[in-house]
């Protein structure tokens, strides 16, 4: 690609314009080279802050031409002029340079869709999911077991990852599921007692295992007081797995995936010791009543019929079929329902991931004790004193499992990768990545907010998490800045939102941004210094902006400030927003860049891999679900484009 600043661009590929996500080995190194490119000619406006907008003079580093044609947008004009790419008909108020149409054009088609396919409305902010237009606090397409305690935003994330997680599940012949930095266990309780599955969470926060354990006994209490009431008009039985395993732990991503087996079983061990009961180590069908406010609605669904049992046993998984009905009505256009309400559920294109022989499998007791002598984890027996000897033929190791991660932080994200691409036990992962900033690079090896590894690991490796693949480590001009991978969290359809109402919050970046000449004009070595959210700031005038951030950088609150100066630059804060909207507008950009790594990063490894748009990204901005199954695992066909 030749993206000149007042050039011509030469169109990438037309398969970018595609809404799925599978790409051969050859598109995906085009695609990530173009990328590359495309970034690399946009770093002056990738790395800028734009609380530097008036201190750095950003206005005058774009193309004179760029200026003026976007000195006088409006809100709304920015909105659909620069950032919704799926708006058509736009109406210009002036005639633009080609070279910023090709940029914004650039812009939108090189970064992967993040439209879920069975979003039917496009106006990027216009309204929350359909699932909450008549609550807007709970999912109507969850059970209320399931929404408590649990803010809107992760019901509607639990539900759409828990079935994906059960599908892949099925394609799997797996019923065992490890969750990631799983918090409170909202997700963990979904896929164990909504979907019957196997499901140790890990969490290095033990206050949220402790939350998580309190959370499992309050569902247990609510559903045995559901099954004995006498009122058995509208039954659905749901067949549940065992309890979850919450596991206190954190996941070194230096230490090897021998390690991580070995956290998780010790772990689990521990975490059986102290909660197990025998009604809880049991599988068992509950009778739920239900009503049209409190019932299983989305569990019911999958669960109510025969053809959709939820089997708890490592055994009976094996024997699911690869057209195992789900809920996953939302996951593929043509899914329809029976007459009974059961879902028919057609295969889902992004599960189908190729059939190759299964790897060699390691023998159980000799892996743990070649691990436990480079590692100062000691080694423990599985038929420990506190060990449920009715779980050991579904162990990590026996069986296998499948990796999730629900938006794990940082290096979490491409640790579960790496241990899915060399762990023999490890059969499927469905990782939903965010916190790029917190990525190591070889240019940031030790970022803001990164827990380093303890002296003691002796499994470790010296790949950092940005790149992960050889293709985009030898493409020039691949490094991503903190700057980059920070802006590549935030989300353009809240800002569109902001835009097209003409939020008042929006002067909130321009209050910062001339705050920062202040600041500078006393202190000039002071710079970007941290003030953090100052409450309803936009509602305040700016003086009062000024007294309540000039302490918190340890300055004086009573400064003089040069009104006349500071009021010039607040009429200028229409310039502000255009130029954090393209600054915005490279952010998917960059996420596509480094998702692109880890999918190139799996291909080079031999696995095929796949991204799901599954979230409403108004909703859950970190909404793309990097989804793959390891070979040989796969009981459906192979997929077509394979």
């Amino acid at each position: 690609m030749n993206l000149l600043p007042e050039g011509r661009l030469v169109p990438p590929c037309a398969w970018l314009a595609m809404a799925a996500f599978t790409f051969s080995p050859e598109q995906l190194r085009d695609l990530a080279r173009d990328v590359t490119s495309f970034l690399s000619q946009f770093r002056h406006i990738l790395d800028s802050y734009i609380i530097e907008f008036f201190s750095e003079d950003l206005w005058e580093t774009l193309p004179p031409k760029w200026q003026e044609a976007l000195c006088d947008l409006s809100a709304p004009q920015i909105a659909d002029l620069l950032l919704d790419n799926m708006l058509t008909d736009r109406c210009y108020p002036s005639v633009w340079p080609l070279s910023l149409l090709a940029f914004r054009t650039a812009a939108h088609v090189l970064a992967f869709s993040r439209r879920p396919l069975d979003q039917k409305k496009p106006d990027a902010g216009s309204s929350l999911p359909e699932e909450f237009h008549k609550n807007n606090s709970q999912s109507s397409l969850l059970g209320h077991i399931f929404r408590k305690h649990v803010k809107p935003k992760k019901q509607h994330e639990i539900r759409r990852l828990g079935a994906l997680v059960k599908t892949l599940c099925g394609k799997t012949g797996c019923s065992r599921v490890v969750d990631v930095g799983s918090g409170q266990g909202h997700l963990t309780r979904f896929l164990s007692f909504g979907f019957g599955l196997s499901v140790t969470g890990i969490e290095a926060d033990a206050a949220l295992v402790s939350m998580a354990r309190k959370f499992d006994g309050q569902l247990l209490c609510t559903l045995q007081k559901q099954s004995k009431r006498k009122d058995n008009t509208t039954q659905y039985i749901v067949e549940t797995g065992p309890s979850p395993n919450h596991v206190i732990g954190w996941v070194n991503p230096k230490a090897s995936w021998q390690e991580f087996i070995h956290q998780l079983e010790t772990g689990e061990c521990e975490s059986k010791r102290l909660t197990t009961t025998p009604t809880q180590s049991k599988s068992k069908q509950l009778n739920l009543k239900s009503n049209p406010d409190q019932d299983l609605h989305h569990v019911s669904q999958a669960l109510s019929s025969s053809q959709c049992h939820c089997l708890s046993h490592p055994e009976k998984f094996h024997n699911v079929s690869s057209d195992i009905k789900t809920d996953c009505d939302f996951m593929i256009p043509n899914a329809q329902q029976n007459s009974a309400g059961v879902l028919n559920c057609p295969e889902s294109k992004f599960l189908d991931l190729g059939c190759c022989p299964k790897p060699q499998q390691v023998g159980e007791k000799e892996e743990a004790m070649v691990m436990s002598s480079c590692s100062n984890i000691p080694y423990v027996e599985k038929n420990c004193d506190y060990y449920d000897p009715t779980e050991q033929d579904g162990g990590f190791r026996t069986t296998g499992f499948i990796l999730t991660g629900l938006h794990a932080c940082g290096d979490l994200s491409a640790t579960l990768l790496r241990h899915f691409a060399s762990c023999p036990h490890v059969l499927g992962i469905t990782s939903v990545a965010c916190c790029y900033m917190k990525i190591t690079t070889k240019e940031n090896p030790n970022p803001p907010g990164v827990v380093p590894p303890p002296c003691s690991t002796h499994f470790s490796h010296s790949e950092f998490s940005y790149p992960m693949s050889s293709w985009v480590k030898g493409l020039p001009g691949h490094q991503l800045s903190y700057k980059a991978r920070e802006g590549a969290c935030h989300a353009i359809e809240d800002y569109i939102w902001r835009l097209r109402t003409e939020s008042g919050v929006l002067k909130t970046h321009c209050y910062r941004a001339a705050l920062e000449t202040v600041i500078r004009g006393f202190q000039p070595e002071l710079r970007r210094a941290g003030i953090q959210t100052i409450k309803k700031a936009h509602l305040l005038p700016f003086s009062e902006y000024a007294r309540l951030g000039l302490p918190r950088v340890g300055l004086p609150p009573d400064l003089p400030l040069d009104g006349p100066r500071l009021e010039a630059m607040l009429q200028q804060q229409g310039h502000v927003f255009v130029y954090y909207s393209l600054v915005l507008l490279l952010a998917p950009v960059v996420e596509t860049l480094v998702l692109l790594d880890r999918m190139l990063f799996l291909q080079e490894r031999g696995l095929q891999s796949e991204l799901v748009p599954l979230f409403d990204p108004v909703f859950s901005p970190r909404n793309l679900v990097l989804v793959a199954v390891k070979p040989g695992h796969n009981n459906a066909p192979q997929s077509a484009t394979a």
